[in-house]
């Protein structure tokens, strides 16, 4: 039976792993590789530094949460402004809704009184329309008893 090594191994992430190996000829993992993949980097510097880069990442965050929250303040204000506005036209609008009412009226009222004239006017025409003739066949059969 071959004895086993046992090799400390420190990964990307920094946990400290204990790699049992046979040894043989072919060692993919040794201390040299993982050194290079280290940058000879304490755990804890590595850790400090990823805490620093999201602290960063965290504050640009936070700046532009506040440009958005304060933005939205600026289109808030401006809703509660079209809103009053809003709110006094539909106050006029309720002021001058009976004068409304009252000229609809007037227009219909007179629409109906001008048709009515209308008829009337258009009674006279067919009236005078039916005398014209009355008067041009008169008119006719004297012209014919003078030529006669």
């Amino acid at each position: 039976m071959q004895k086993i090594q046992h090799q400390p191994l420190i990964g990307n992430w920094g946990s400290a792993l204990t790699v049992s190996e046979q040894p043989s000829d072919n060692d993919i993992v040794n201390n040299a590789n993982t050194d290079e993949m280290n940058g000879k980097r304490p755990f804890e510097e590595r850790v400090f530094a990823r805490f620093d880069a999201l602290d960063s990442a965290m504050r640009v965050t936070d700046s532009r949460l506040e440009n958005v929250e304060s933005r939205l303040g600026n289109v808030e204000s401006g809703l509660q402004s079209m809103d009053s506005r809003l709110q006094k036209l539909e106050i006029r609008a309720y002021d001058t809704k009976p004068i409304w009412e009252q000229a609809l009226k007037e227009i219909v009222d007179t629409r109906r009184e001008l048709s009515k004239r209308l008829d009337r006017f258009a009674a006279m025409v067919m009236e005078t329309r039916a005398d014209l003739q009355d008067v041009e066949d008169r008119l006719d059969k004297l012209e014919r008893k003078r030529v006669e």
